[in-house]
């Protein structure tokens, strides 16, 4: 079956992520400095310390959620950010209770994200027009607020602008049953695992990441199986997808995991790699 509509990821897909993240990063360790009641030179200390240590163990920590991680937590600033805090919270014992502290980050992050710069990579212009230039459906499905992903594309301003949706707050990350759940959400495995290359399974079942997907295919007329989605993190982006059958195109970072790969050759000809957007468009017409 030929690709009938193609689903982006924005952040470190779309844009450099690195560049967008330095003013977040500031903003997110200023605002936890305060919630700790820690001074700017205290909290430099102890961020370096606690990053240092994750980063030396990248597959031991990731972004944790009610005790199951969810994503790495080296795949970009966001996430790097979310779980040294978590590291200085318990360190200090700052909201001990895991509902508080996941609403206090969560506060945090969108505080912070508001404050992103707009660095787009290179042929994302480019590409993006490509894939308008199609006449397929386009949608863009970010964890992002959706007027501010609306924002930084129409500064971007690529030919066919109009006809890219995007799907904001699309919580990629949360585990829980779709609302309705149906037949083909229900036939998912809680998890899969990559046995030597990760030691922890990688959950599937993300309900509401599933509902924003089957809003798409329902408005497009189309399903996962004539779908193709891009993503930079396997498993916020790719894995759910991939799972229900779709095409997956891995967008590579420049610190991709060696599971990431290995997922997606795994897929055979439903899975692709490549660190330039580029390789998309080619995805299109094979």
């Amino acid at each position: 079956m030929g690709i009938g509509c193609v689903v982006l990821d924005f952040d470190g897909t779309f844009t450099d992520v690195a560049a967008e993240g330095a003013p977040f990063v500031l903003h997110f360790k200023s605002h936890l400095a305060e919630l700790l009641g820690m001074d700017r030179q205290a909290m430099e200390a102890s961020w370096r310390e606690e990053e240092a240590a994750v980063l030396a163990g990248a597959h031991a920590f990731g972004w944790d959620i009610g005790g199951r991680v969810v994503a790495p937590a080296t795949a970009d600033p966001y996430l790097l950010s979310n779980c040294v805090a978590r590291q200085l919270m318990g360190r200090y014992g700052a909201l001990p209770d895991p509902a508080e502290r996941h609403e206090a980050l969560q506060t945090l992050y969108r505080e912070a994200y508001e404050l992103t710069g707009t660095a787009f990579k290179p042929e994302a212009k480019e590409v993006l027009e490509a894939l308008v230039a199609t006449g397929l459906p386009v949608w863009v499905v970010t964890n992002a607020h959706t007027d501010l992903v609306e924002a930084k594309l129409d500064r971007l301003a690529p030919k066919g602008r109009e006809r890219l949706k995007v799907k904001g707050d699309a919580r990629k990350y949360i585990l829980q049953e779709a609302q309705p759940t149906d037949a083909r959400f229900s036939a998912l495995p809680e998890t899969i695992t990559f046995d030597g290359l990760l030691p922890r399974p990688v959950y599937l079942r993300r309900g509401l990441y599933y509902e924003a997907l089957r809003t798409i295919w329902q408005e497009t007329g189309t399903g996962p199986e004539s779908t193709l989605v891009a993503g930079d993190i396997y498993e916020l982006d790719l894995a759910l997808p991939a799972a229900l059958g779709a095409h997956v195109q891995f967008v590579q970072r420049d610190n991709a995991l060696q599971y990431e790969v290995r997922a997606m050759e795994l897929l055979g000809p439903r899975g692709g790699v490549d660190r330039s957007l580029r390789g998309i468009l080619p995805r299109l017409r094979g």
